[in-house]
């Protein structure tokens, strides 16, 4: 790894012409959502020239589900990231996404990085917010509810900003039946669109996101779905 004039890491600055990968790192510690949500930016960004390498944070719980351990994933996800840029494979890294709705480290990665880093709570609220219409957040994690709402704050969308609906199951429940979770996750779409006016609801969680893709098949409501946002605001800003 090289340095840029800032000071910043720049991962493959001896080999930039061949940066076609972007790193999708899970600050969950769960393989199996991470090889899920890594599948899913693949066909996004696949058609447009790019590999998706998917990698799993080291420590942490296997669901983030509260504001204490979405803080103390951040240093995990740094780790994780700048462990596989310094590695053989970094030189071809091109952008970085950050796979959990709060997007911890991402504001870090960001300003240590030469590259692109987005984080899926960034892009869907990029996405949802289009053209300033109102929109709202269908959720299994009620105590990170706040963090949410922080989230939408710092990235100036407050305003149209309908509030976050929840399911009545606990995540972890949710987790291993993936018929309920599809159930309460449309029964809370159907609360922010129709009770709240949300015009789009993100489904937030990465670990909602095969559910949040049945969702978007199946609701009239329009769904955000949090890992293909994350990738549509990357190729924005890959250009």
């Amino acid at each position: 790894m090289g340095t840029d004039p800032s000071g910043r890491v720049d991962a493959g600055a001896q080999n930039a012409g061949a940066r076609r990968t972007v790193l999708l790192v899970n600050p969950n510690t769960n393989a199996k959502t991470t090889a899920m949500m890594a599948d899913l930016a693949a066909a996004e960004l696949g058609p447009r020239g790019f590999d998706v390498v998917g990698i799993t944070a080291a420590a942490g719980p296997a669901m983030i589900i509260d504001p204490a351990s979405l803080a103390e994933s951040a240093a995990h996800v740094r780790t994780a990231v700048l462990d596989y840029l310094a590695g053989p494979g970094g030189g071809a890294v091109a952008a970085v996404m950050v796979a959990a709705i709060g997007d911890p480290g991402r504001e870090q990665l960001s300003e240590e990085l030469a590259l692109p880093v987005v984080g899926i709570g960034q892009g869907s609220i990029h996405a949802a917010s289009r053209n300033n219409r109102s929109f709202g957040m269908a959720t299994s994690t009620p105590l990170l509810a706040g963090s949410l709402a922080a989230l939408v704050a710092a990235h100036g969308k407050s305003e149209w900003f309908t509030g976050v609906r929840l399911t009545p199951s606990e995540p972890l429940v949710l987790a291993a039946d993936p018929e309920q979770q599809y159930r309460e996750l449309s029964a809370a779409v159907g609360e922010s669109s129709g009770t709240d006016g949300a015009q789009a609801v993100i489904i937030a969680g990465g670990p909602l996101s095969a559910t949040a893709r049945r969702l978007a098949e199946n609701s009239r409501a329009e769904i955000i779905q949090p890992v293909p946002a994350a990738c549509a605001l990357l190729l924005e800003m890959l250009g």
